[in-house]
């Protein structure tokens, strides 16, 4: 692919992520901050601080230090929210490189076969902004923020336009997987910031075997906290508003 095609494939996949009507900070306004990170900074005090962090920190894209430490990274944390404001927050692992660095603007990571629920992915359906966060437990202990638009992309897209212009990326198989992914998310940075070491603790990372995709029972957990049996709050509060409605309840 020539230049000029790459750029116009860019742009079209930029097109299709770009959405002026989601909130917050994007464009040109990058590093003034959301309206409601202004509106706090000055009841609490901190704009000066603020203003710093955002001049020094925070970045429109990943620079090649960012790049590595993405590629260095064993899990991220993705934060999500569906169309009425619901959110989830949900890991995803693999081997260091799982997350591809597709360009300065642009990462993608795979998804694996899970419990079928689609928290994450049905939250981008409706709303792709999303937020990354991805943390070095073993080493610095120093964390990077990647938030941005996200795009789901089925396998058989990703020779398709505009997602070809990284095919070859995105299809290396990391090694120690075995399950080839379901399908792949593509997420345009729209800012990229460090999150600083001071709080987060330094792990000593074990041997665990990791069974990729695996529908066993005793490999996922299994039913850890005892949810299976355990009634649901609604359900008990359905029954007691239906004793006091047949007068059963003093």
């Amino acid at each position: 692919m020539d230049d000029a095609s790459a750029v116009e494939t860019l742009s079209a996949y930029s097109g299709i992520l770009a959405d002026p009507d989601v909130p917050g900070r994007s464009g040109a306004a990058i590093h003034s901050g959301s309206s409601g990170e202004r509106a706090l900074q000055e009841k609490y005090g901190t704009i000066s601080r603020a203003n710093a962090f955002y001049n020094h920190q925070v970045l429109d894209h990943l620079n090649s230090l960012m790049q590595d430490f993405i590629s260095r990274q064993e899990m991220v944390f993705i934060g999500t929210a569906n169309g009425q404001g619901f959110c989830d927050c949900s890991l995803r692992a693999g081997p260091a490189g799982f997350v591809r660095v597709l360009d300065e603007r642009h990462i993608a990571y795979p998804e694996y076969r899970g419990n079928g629920v689609m928290a994450s992915l049905s939250n981008i359906a409706e709303n792709p902004s999303v937020g990354m966060f991805f943390v070095d437990f073993f080493g610095s202990t120093v964390g990077l923020h990647v938030n941005g638009s996200a795009r789901i992309i089925d396998v058989e897209e990703v020779a398709s336009p505009p997602s070809r212009f990284w095919s070859d990326i995105i299809t290396r198989e990391p090694t120690g997987i075995s399950p080839r992914p379901e399908r792949w998310v593509i997420i345009e940075v729209q800012e990229a910031f460090i999150h600083c070491s001071k709080h987060v603790p330094l792990l000593q990372k074990l041997d665990k075997g990791i069974h990729w995709g695996t529908d066993n029972v005793a490999c996922k957990g299994g039913d850890y906290f005892q949810a299976k049996k355990a009634k649901r709050l609604s359900e008990e509060l359905a029954g007691s508003e239906g004793k006091q409605a047949t007068g059963l309840e003093g």
